[in-house]
Protein backbone atom coordinates (compact mmCIF):
# COMPACT_ATOMS: atom_id res chain seq x y z
CA UNK A 1 0.00 0.00 0.00
CA UNK A 2 2.06 3.40 -0.99
CA UNK A 3 -0.92 5.68 -0.10
CA UNK A 4 -1.20 7.96 2.90
CA UNK A 5 -3.92 5.85 6.08
CA UNK A 6 -6.29 8.53 7.10
CA UNK A 7 -8.94 7.70 9.52
CA UNK A 8 -10.50 8.81 13.19
CA UNK A 9 -13.84 9.10 14.85
CA UNK A 10 -17.10 10.24 14.00
CA UNK A 11 -16.73 13.92 15.10
CA UNK A 12 -13.18 14.62 14.19
CA UNK A 13 -12.29 15.16 17.80
CA UNK A 14 -9.28 12.85 17.17
CA UNK A 15 -7.77 12.55 13.20
CA UNK A 16 -4.95 10.40 12.65
CA UNK A 17 -2.25 9.14 9.81
CA UNK A 18 0.13 7.12 8.41
CA UNK A 19 2.39 6.33 5.56
CA UNK A 20 3.38 3.15 6.37
CA UNK A 21 2.45 -0.26 5.12
CA UNK A 22 0.09 -2.59 7.77
CA UNK A 23 1.74 -4.93 9.05
CA UNK A 24 -1.75 -7.22 9.14
CA UNK A 25 -5.47 -6.91 8.21
CA UNK A 26 -7.36 -9.28 9.91
CA UNK A 27 -11.34 -9.96 11.23
CA UNK A 28 -11.25 -10.85 15.11
CA UNK A 29 -13.75 -12.99 16.28
CA UNK A 30 -12.38 -12.96 19.70
CA UNK A 31 -14.69 -11.41 22.80
CA UNK A 32 -13.24 -8.65 23.72
CA UNK A 33 -13.59 -7.37 19.84
CA UNK A 34 -17.12 -8.14 19.45
CA UNK A 35 -17.59 -6.59 22.43
CA UNK A 36 -15.70 -3.22 21.45
CA UNK A 37 -17.21 -3.36 18.34
CA UNK A 38 -20.34 -4.18 18.74
CA UNK A 39 -20.44 -6.55 15.99
CA UNK A 40 -19.65 -10.65 15.86
CA UNK A 41 -15.93 -9.42 14.86
CA UNK A 42 -13.38 -6.42 14.59
CA UNK A 43 -12.03 -5.42 11.65
CA UNK A 44 -8.75 -4.52 12.52
CA UNK A 45 -5.38 -2.85 10.18
CA UNK A 46 -2.20 -3.15 12.36
CA UNK A 47 0.26 -0.56 11.73
CA UNK A 48 4.20 -0.02 13.32
CA UNK A 49 3.36 2.81 16.08
CA UNK A 50 5.95 5.28 15.32
CA UNK A 51 4.80 5.54 12.61
CA UNK A 52 1.03 7.08 13.41
CA UNK A 53 0.76 10.80 13.86
CA UNK A 54 -2.70 11.52 16.13
CA UNK A 55 -4.28 15.11 16.27
CA UNK A 56 -6.50 14.63 19.74
CA UNK A 57 -6.25 12.50 23.09
CA UNK A 58 -7.55 9.07 22.41
CA UNK A 59 -9.37 8.03 26.02
CA UNK A 60 -8.22 4.22 26.50
CA UNK A 61 -9.26 1.35 29.14
CA UNK A 62 -7.71 -2.16 29.63
CA UNK A 63 -8.67 -5.34 29.22
CA UNK A 64 -6.36 -8.59 29.62
CA UNK A 65 -7.34 -11.78 27.25
CA UNK A 66 -6.88 -15.02 27.60
CA UNK A 67 -3.09 -15.44 27.34
CA UNK A 68 -3.35 -13.09 29.83
CA UNK A 69 -1.50 -10.45 27.93
CA UNK A 70 -3.32 -6.65 27.94
CA UNK A 71 -5.23 -4.35 25.32
CA UNK A 72 -5.88 -1.02 25.80
CA UNK A 73 -8.38 0.08 23.60
CA UNK A 74 -8.72 3.50 22.37
CA UNK A 75 -11.99 5.74 22.09
CA UNK A 76 -13.07 9.47 21.32
CA UNK A 77 -14.38 10.76 24.87
CA UNK A 78 -16.71 13.04 22.88
CA UNK A 79 -18.49 10.78 20.24
CA UNK A 80 -17.28 7.17 21.56
CA UNK A 81 -16.08 5.89 18.50
CA UNK A 82 -13.18 3.56 18.55
CA UNK A 83 -9.85 4.92 17.55
CA UNK A 84 -7.10 2.85 18.42
CA UNK A 85 -5.86 -0.24 20.47
CA UNK A 86 -2.24 -0.48 22.17
CA UNK A 87 -1.09 -4.37 22.43
CA UNK A 88 0.71 -4.89 25.59
CA UNK A 89 2.88 -7.98 24.45
CA UNK A 90 3.46 -5.97 20.43
CA UNK A 91 4.45 -2.66 22.16
CA UNK A 92 5.92 -1.23 18.54
CA UNK A 93 2.49 -1.77 16.67
CA UNK A 94 -1.04 -0.21 16.84
CA UNK A 95 -4.30 -1.43 15.97
CA UNK A 96 -6.31 0.84 13.77
CA UNK A 97 -10.72 -0.50 13.60
CA UNK A 98 -11.40 -0.41 9.89
CA UNK A 99 -14.27 1.13 10.41
CA UNK A 100 -12.41 4.53 11.88
CA UNK A 101 -10.96 4.79 7.96
CA UNK A 102 -11.89 7.27 6.08
CA UNK A 103 -11.55 5.11 3.02
CA UNK A 104 -12.72 1.68 4.19
CA UNK A 105 -12.43 -0.07 0.80
CA UNK A 106 -8.09 0.33 1.88
CA UNK A 107 -8.95 -2.87 3.84
CA UNK A 108 -8.22 -5.69 2.72
CA UNK A 109 -7.94 -8.74 5.54
CA UNK A 110 -6.25 -11.71 5.18
CA UNK A 111 -7.05 -13.73 7.75
CA UNK A 112 -10.12 -14.16 10.43
CA UNK A 113 -8.27 -15.01 14.07
CA UNK A 114 -10.13 -16.30 16.89
CA UNK A 115 -13.20 -18.32 14.94
CA UNK A 116 -13.54 -20.36 17.69
CA UNK A 117 -15.14 -17.62 19.15
CA UNK A 118 -17.04 -16.79 16.16
CA UNK A 119 -21.09 -16.58 16.43
CA UNK A 120 -22.76 -19.13 14.05
CA UNK A 121 -24.53 -16.39 12.06
CA UNK A 122 -21.20 -14.54 11.12
CA UNK A 123 -20.76 -15.61 7.73
CA UNK A 124 -16.74 -15.67 7.36
CA UNK A 125 -15.03 -15.04 3.72
CA UNK A 126 -14.52 -18.41 2.48
CA UNK A 127 -10.68 -17.03 1.25
CA UNK A 128 -9.08 -15.85 4.27
CA UNK A 129 -6.86 -18.32 5.94
CA UNK A 130 -8.66 -19.10 9.28
CA UNK A 131 -7.18 -19.15 12.54
CA UNK A 132 -9.64 -20.74 15.52
CA UNK A 133 -7.44 -19.19 18.13
CA UNK A 134 -5.70 -16.49 17.50
CA UNK A 135 -2.17 -15.51 16.12
CA UNK A 136 1.38 -17.23 17.49
CA UNK A 137 3.48 -14.63 19.59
Amino acid sequence: MSQTIVGGCACGAIRYETDATPVAMFNCHCRDCQRASGSGYAAILVVPKATVRVQGQPRYYKTVGNAGQAVERGFCAVCGSPVMSKLERKPDLLVLPATSLDDPSLYKPAMDVFTDSAWHWDAMTVDTRKLPKGMAS
